[in-house]
C-alpha cells in the first residue's frame, strides 16, 4: 500500500517556477530554438514557400545534399576521458589570421530576399563573433555598403566570373579598394543546376506579385510588408534582374572559365585567393600550384551537379594532395557544431556554413543569425569537452572516423 497525503504549501512553493513573460515576439521565437533544425522550422513558418525552398532546396533529386548530411551522421567520435576540459579554446587560424571559431559565413545569393536585413545583418554578427564573412557576387548589398556596415569584420568577396571580363575586373578592384581581405573564386557553376523546387514554385528575383504569391503572402504578411516597404533589392555586382536565378546564371556566368582565368586573377588580386567548388584531388593540387592559398571542398550545397562527390568523404584525399601548401576548407551538409568538429578532425582547416545562418536570418533577422552562431558555438564547445579535447588545434584523425 502506498501511503498518500495532501501536499503542504511549503512543499509546493519551491516547485513553482513562473517564467517572466517575453513581450518581444522575435526574442520569444528565438528563445525556443535550441538547434539549427529548430531555426529551420521557425524559418519555414515565417517565410513564403518559394523563398524558403530557394534556401532549403538543392538540385534535381537532392541526392547530393542528403548524402552530405548522411556522411556527417556516419561520423563516429572517439572520446578520451579524465582530461581537464573546464575551458576549451575554439580559436583557429583561417587564411593566416585568427578566427574566434572554426567556421566562417559562406557567401549566399539574394540574401535580402530571405530577410530585409540581409547581408549587413550577417556581417555585423560575423564582426561580433570574430569570424570571416564572404559577400557573394549575387549578394543584395553592394561591396561598399557592406564594408561601411561592418568596418571591423573580416570580409571576403566571392566572385563568379562574368562573360564580361572588364566587369569582373571592376568587381575585384572594388573589393580591393574597399578593404576586403580575400577573394573567393567559385568554379562549380559553369551553368545553373536544375533546382526543381524553384522551377515548380515559379521563383523569380525579385519575387513577383502573382495570384500564387499574393495568396502565400496572406500567410506571411510580415515578410511581404518588409519587402514592399524597404529599399528594392539591389545587387553587389549589377543593378537589376527580373527573371529566374537559373536564367541569370546562364545569361551572365562564363562557362569558358579555365585555369588561365585563375592565373589572371592571381596576378590581379593582391591578397589571399581561395578557390571554391573543388571536387577532386587533382583539381585541388592544380589550383594550389597556380597560386591558390586555399581550396573549399564544396558541391555548392548540393545545388549544382546532383550525385556529386560527398565532401567529407573526399576530404582525406584532398588533404593528402594539398598537404600544408594551402588551407582546406569544407562546406555542404553542415547543420551543427559537432559537424564542424568532425570535419576538422578528419583533415579540414575550417568550415563554411550557409544554410545554418540563413535559417536564423529568416527566423529573426540579425538576432536570428546571432542565435545560429550561439547554437553552433555551444555545440562546438560541448563536443570538444565530451571528446576530451581542450582546443580546436588538438583535433586530428584519432578523434573521428567515418562509419561505412
Amino acid at each position: 500500500m502506498v501511503k498518500r497525503q495532501l501536499p503542504r504549501w511549503s512543499e509546493l512553493r519551491p516547485l513553482l517556477r513562473v517564467k517572466p513573460p517575453q513581450f518581444n515576439p522575435t526574442e520569444r521565437r528565438l528563445s525556443a530554438a535550441h538547434s539549427i533544425a529548430d531555426l529551420r522550422a521557425i524559418a519555414r513558418r515565417r517565410t513564403p514557400r518559394a523563398v524558403f525552398d530557394y534556401t532549403d532546396g538543392a538540385a534535381e533529386a537532392e541526392i547530393s545534399l542528403r548524402r552530405a548530411r548522411q556522411a556527417f551522421r556516419n561520423v563516429e567520435f572517439h572520446p578520451s576521458v579524465l582530461r581537464d576540459v573546464s575551458t576549451v579554446d575554439t580559436t583557429t587560424t583561417v587564411l593566416g589570421r585568427p578566427s574566434a571559431l572554426p567556421f566562417s559565413f559562406a557567401p549566399t545569393g539574394f540574401t535580402r530576399m530571405m530577410h530585409t536585413a540581409g547581408e549587413a545583418a550577417v556581417a555585423r554578427v560575423a564582426e561580433r563573433a570574430g569570424i570571416p564573412y564572404a559577400l557573394s557576387t549575387m549578394g543584395t548589398t553592394s561591396i561598399e555598403d557592406l564594408a561601411a556596415e561592418a568596418p571591423g569584420a573580416r570580409k571576403w568577396f566571392q566572385l563568379y566570373l562574368w562573360k564580361d571580363r572588364e566587369a569582373s575586373r571592376s568587381l575585384v578592384q572594388r573589393a580591393q579598394d574597399a578593404g576586403y581581405e580575400a577573394l573567393v573564386l567559385t568554379v562549380d557553376t559553369p551553368v545553373g543546376g536544375a533546382r526543381l523546387r524553384d522551377a515548380r514554385n515559379g521563383l523569380t528575383i525579385p519575387p513577383e506579385l502573382t495570384l500564387r504569391t499574393v495568396l502565400d503572402g496572406a500567410m506571411h504578411p510580415s515578410w511581404w510588408f518588409n519587402l514592399l516597404t524597404t529599399e528594392p533589392l539591389t545587387f553587389a555586382s549589377f543593378h537589376h534582374w527580373s527573371s529566374t536565378a537559373h536564367d541569370l546564371i546562364n545569361t551572365m556566368f562564363d562557362p569558358s572559365l579555365n585555369y588561365a582565368d585563375l592565373e589572371w586573377l592571381r596576378e590581379l588580386w593582391q591578397g589571399p585567393l581561395v578557390v571554391k567548388g573543388i571536387q577532386n584531388p587533382d583539381d585541388a593540387r592544380r589550383v594550389v600550384e597556380l597560386g591558390a592559398d586555399g581550396v573549399v571542398l564544396s558541391n555548392h550545397g548540393g545545388r549544382q551537379l546532383d550525385r556529386a562527390p560527398t565532401m567529407l568523404e573526399l576530404l582525406p584525399a584532398v588533404r593528402e594532395a594539398v598537404g600544408d601548401r594551402a588551407e582546406v576548407l569544407l562546406d555542404t551538409g553542415i547543420t551543427s557544431g559537432a559537424d564542424v568538429v568532425a570535419a576538422i578532425a578528419l583533415g579540414a582547416d575550417s568550415c563554411l556554413v550557409g544554410r545554418a545562418y540563413l535559417y536564423g536570418l529568416m527566423a529573426g533577422g540579425e538576432r536570428g543569425v546571432q542565435r545560429a552562431v550561439d547554437i553552433l558555438r555551444s555545440e562546438v564547445v560541448r563536443t570538444l569537452q565530451l571528446l576530451g579535447v581542450r582546443a580546436v588545434s588538438e583535433l586530428d584523425r584519432t578523434h573521428a572516423t567515418l562509419r561505412r
